[in-house]
């Protein structure tokens, strides 16, 4: 049965699209048929990061609009063949959007994927409400930074109140990914630890994504960063995310890019 899967939160900058990206990709690496939809109408980056700005003819509102078939406008991965991308418009606006065509849009989808992972722009507006509308399973991604903890806890309550599972008295999944985090750095207390994340937003914990260069580096040649260095830090943490996604039971680490040194063991259950 198809999954649909949000990756958002309240702050912008905190690592959605990176997140959405490394995730899908783990996931179709793993078996899965994955779709990615770009829900940041006017911006458009999840096609930068996975390296197909140059392959985008038709969009996301160009289906909700009739003026494409889904066929047209999907984009599929050349080096994960079931992976692909509903890329988002950069000359529309976000009213353009409509509940009835996005929800026509993911059923069509979940004849066809297993999982449909939405990336949404940040904040309360409108492109983030359609982007969670339809969820099933939501990621709220969050920097270990008060204000985006804060901002977090807010899309928490969105989730719970403006998604059609809300709407029909159901519980919708919740996972928290912990982004750019440095052990060191909380220890000196520049930074929240995770216990104290966990206290405050109090949803089940997916991952943890240590701070790396990594990142930018596979963002900056077009790539997720599990397909760029599935050996670094970040790649494993985003992994072993997928892993949690599917089902499987794993012990929470915070990986490292020291080679010298193994993922450090957090004692908290994953999610």
């Amino acid at each position: 049965m198809a999954k649909v899967l949000v990756v958002t939160s309240g702050k912008g900058g905190v690592g959605k699209t990176t997140s959405t990206a490394a995730l899908g990709a783990a996931l179709a690496q793993g078996g899965k048929n994955v779709v990615l939809i770009d829900f940041d109408v006017g911006l458009r980056n999840l096609d930068l990061v996975m390296g197909a700005e140059r392959r985008v003819v038709y969009d996301l509102i160009n289906v909700v609009n009739g003026d494409a078939k889904l066929a047209q406008a999907l984009i599929r991965d050349k080096r994960v063949p079931t992976l692909s991308l509903l890329p988002a418009s950069q000359t529309r606006d976000k009213d353009a959007l409509t509940d009835e065509g996005v929800s026509q849009v993911i059923e069509e989808l979940k004849e066809k994927f297993d999982w449909i992972i939405c990336d949404s722009p940040a904040g309360i507006e409108r492109g983030a409400t359609l982007a969670m509308r339809h969820a099933d399973v939501a990621i709220v991604v969050t920097n270990p930074e008060v204000s985006s903890v804060r901002d977090s806890d807010r899309i928490i309550g969105l989730l719970d109140s403006k998604t059609v599972m809300a709407e029909r008295g159901e519980q919708i999944e919740k996972h928290l990914l912990l982004t750019r985090y440095d052990a060191a750095r909380a220890e000196r207390g520049e930074m929240l630890n995770i216990e104290d994340v966990l206290e405050i937003l109090s949803i089940p914990l997916l991952g943890i994504v240590p701070e790396s260069e990594e990142v930018l580096r596979a963002s900056n040649v077009g790539s997720p960063v599990t397909l760029a260095n599935a050996t670094s830090a970040p790649a494993r943490a985003y992994f072993d995310a997928a892993r949690r996604l599917n089902g499987e039971t794993l012990g929470m680490t915070i990986p490292s890019d020291r080679k010298s040194l193994f993922g450090k063991l957090f004692g908290r259950r994953a999610a």
